[in-house]
């Protein structure tokens, strides 16, 4: 099966162009056999799936749940979660990567960064968090090696780094726009129908490869060196979003321990 796994929506991300229904349609025309939606902290694009799954446009065609987590200290994380798992921290940006690593597996979910060696602050590899540990790796059960929106060096560098620490490659289109969308893919031989599925898979250190074409149209190419202070910009607007949801991401984190002490003494 062919996916795309980096997709953004106009349901789901406050930068995203592209109606759900139609990113499905461009991908079914190109080929595709399934997408990971992955908006900015948000499963709004999932919920309206649900609601509307019934629609003949996502006939014979795998929506998958997926989320781009915005860390405090490590950049953006793809994070998959069993279908039957809702948090609600994942929708609050702001946790550390470690937090952040160790509630993804103690729900049964499987993450990996997202344009490792991108841009600064957005991509693990650029961070100080990486700079002090780069084991931090190692606690990784993917990386996405291509991604369509990043220069083909940062890819390279992405996928030196995924065969290193053996860590599956899944490649992305990062699509924002429709121009963007299907102009990456990961092909996953066998029948992947669930979240659950495409997790055992992957945990299973089964093979999967990636590639696309790079997309020119990005913001970065546009506007050149501006884009250092959008960048920037960026970088600011995280950390005030995520002190702002502090309080709501206090409380559900409570939660998470006491589910996990539960499943300690359980044991």
């Amino acid at each position: 099966m062919r996916f795309d796994m980096h997709c953004h929506t106009k349901e789901g991300s406050l930068d995203g162009k592209i109606h759900l229904a139609d990113y499905v349609t461009l991908l079914k025309e190109k080929g595709y056999q399934g997408m990971l939606i992955t908006d900015h902290n948000s499963y709004q694009a999932y919920r309206y799936y649900k609601k509307h799954k019934e629609e003949p446009a996502f006939k014979d065609f795998t929506i998958l749940k997926g989320i781009e987590y915005d860390t405090i200290d490590a950049g953006h994380v793809l994070v998959i979660m069993p279908e039957y798992v809702k948090l609600p921290i994942l929708e609050l940006r702001g946790l550390p990567v470690s937090i952040l690593i160790e509630i993804v597996h103690f729900f049964g979910g499987i993450l990996g960064p997202a344009h490792p060696c991108g841009e600064k602050y957005l991509s693990l590899c650029n961070t100080r968090r990486y700079r002090k540990n780069p084991r931090i790796l190692k606690e990784f059960d993917f990386m996405e090696v291509f991604n369509a929106c990043e220069p083909p060096s940062a890819n390279e560098a992405a996928a030196e780094l995924a065969q290193r620490h053996r860590l599956p490659g899944f490649g992305g289109s990062d699509s924002h726009k429709h121009d963007c969308v299907g102009s990456a893919y990961t092909d996953v031989p066998d029948d992947i129908l669930t979240e659950s599925d495409l997790i055992r898979y992957i945990r299973k250190k089964k093979p999967v490869s990636c590639g696309g074409t790079y997309y020119h149209g990005t913001t970065r190419e546009r506007i050149g060196s501006l884009n250092n202070i959008l960048v920037y910009s960026f970088w600011v607007y995280n950390k005030a979003a995520g002190l702002r949801r502090y309080p709501k991401r206090r409380l559900a984190f409570k939660d998470y321990k006491k589910e996990s002490g539960k499943a300690q003494c359980s044991a």
